[in-house]
């Protein structure tokens, strides 16, 4: 018969008090109801945030979560962020409390990444400790200047007969391969030696499309300056839906964080709604026009928005930024 040692039993029962937390943590979990196509109907979520990021039991260890996007009232319909092939019914999700946040910073400068900031171009992992809410309010009318300080495309007739300024937005349109992502590739090049940061957003074009580009950067040496943000053909369209949207947070740091100047390029927009589209119809939204739902518009205004020229007192002046 074994033998107990008092002093054994009393160190045990010591650190079982020390290590005692009277916290109560409270966690909300619902249960897949059916999952395709990107998209996760969860009951039990009630108090979920629209925009709110959710854990599912099976892609802890993959990282891969859903974003709730339709808050009804006995299920929430969430947007799943990467391969959704493992998800099942019956499966056990959980609310993070956390908003969708992409990394920033300067170490993203010259790298192709994907919406999440994940790199994708084989050239090692991305160290920063930054990052930034993909969602933002627009600067008001208080916090912006006027638009009077030309950003140079290295076009003439675009230079000279319609200017571009700083915080301004500008619409290329045009028919197909009539030169609309040059014009903005051109602009890129551009920008060398002027200390303006650029941000390339891919969405849905083919991943051949996307390597060309990112090769006519690189022997420019326009990938010193730039950052490419990738949501090719092949992704889901959840990733390409907030491709834009990253793209946008990782420029704001730039703006608010250095007072710098940043070009941003969305190519395009158009595949952006598409892909918004097909999300908005696997979650049972109203369709409008063109089977487009009804806040196609807001989506895209409350992105264009964020760009702007801040005012002086808005603006965090750089260390060694001349006077």
């Amino acid at each position: 018969m074994a033998k107990f040692n008092a002093d054994e039993i009393a160190s045990v029962i010591q650190r079982e008090i020390e290590q005692f937390q009277a916290e109560v943590t409270r966690t909300e979990v619902g249960r897949v109801l059916e999952v395709g196509d990107g998209i996760a109907r969860i009951h039990g979520l009630s108090g979920v945030m629209m925009g709110e990021m959710v854990a599912f039991e099976s892609k802890v260890e993959k990282g891969v979560r859903g974003l709730a996007l339709n808050l009804e009232e006995s299920s929430v319909g969430v947007i799943i962020l990467g391969d959704y092939t493992d998800i099942h019914e019956g499966e056990t999700v959980t609310a993070t409390g956390e908003l969708l946040r992409v990394p920033v910073g300067e170490a993203l400068v010259g790298r192709v990444v994907n919406p999440l900031g994940e790199p994708i171009d084989n050239r090692g992992p991305i160290v920063t400790d930054i990052s930034r809410l993909i969602e933002s309010h627009a600067p008001g009318i208080a916090e912006r200047q006027p638009v009077d300080e030309p950003l140079q495309t290295g076009i003439k007739a675009i230079d000279s007969m319609t200017p571009i300024g700083r915080g301004q937005r500008e619409l290329i349109i045009g028919d197909r391969k009539t030169g609309k992502t040059a014009i903005a590739i051109d602009a890129i090049l551009n920008q060398k030696g002027t200390g303006v940061i650029c941000i390339y957003v891919a969405v849905a074009q083919k991943e051949s499309t996307t390597a060309g580009i990112v090769d006519v950067l690189r022997s420019h040496g326009a990938m010193d300056y730039t950052i490419v943000v990738a949501a090719g053909a092949s992704d889901p369209a959840p990733l390409q839906y907030i491709a834009p949207y990253a793209g946008c947070a990782m420029a704001e740091y730039f703006m608010y964080e250095k007072g710098g100047a940043t070009l941003v390029v969305y190519d395009d927009l158009s595949k952006q709604a598409v892909a918004y589209r097909e999300l908005s119809l696997l979650l049972r939204r109203p369709p409008g026009r063109e089977a487009y739902p009804g806040d196609i518009f807001y989506a895209h205004s409350r992105l264009l928005e964020r760009s702007a020229k801040l005012a002086n007192k808005y603006v965090i002046v750089p260390e060694h930024a001349p006077t």
